[in-house]
């Protein structure tokens, strides 16, 4: 009986080894990941609205859906 608790907790500490490995493993992927995602944020940031190159940008809904309506909320007496 003594030798299957001795084989259980080898497996167990392979298992979490595994686990502390995998999980290192994710880890990295995505830090990675995040670095590539702010890379590409700050790439977009500085492409497309640096140098005044916002001021260039047409909004085609601007004006169209006011957050205030009048015509929409009247106030009901």
């Amino acid at each position: 009986m003594t030798s299957i608790f001795l084989l259980i907790s080898r497996f167990f500490k392979w298992s979490f080894g595994f686990f502390d490995f995998a999980a290192n493993f994710v880890n990295w992927i995505l830090f990675f990941v995040a670095t590539a995602l702010f890379c590409y944020w700050c790439y977009v940031l500085m492409s497309t609205l640096g140098g005044d190159k916002d001021k260039e940008y047409f909004s085609p809904t601007e004006g169209h859906f006011p957050y205030y309506d009048p015509k929409i909320h009247k106030k009901e007496l």
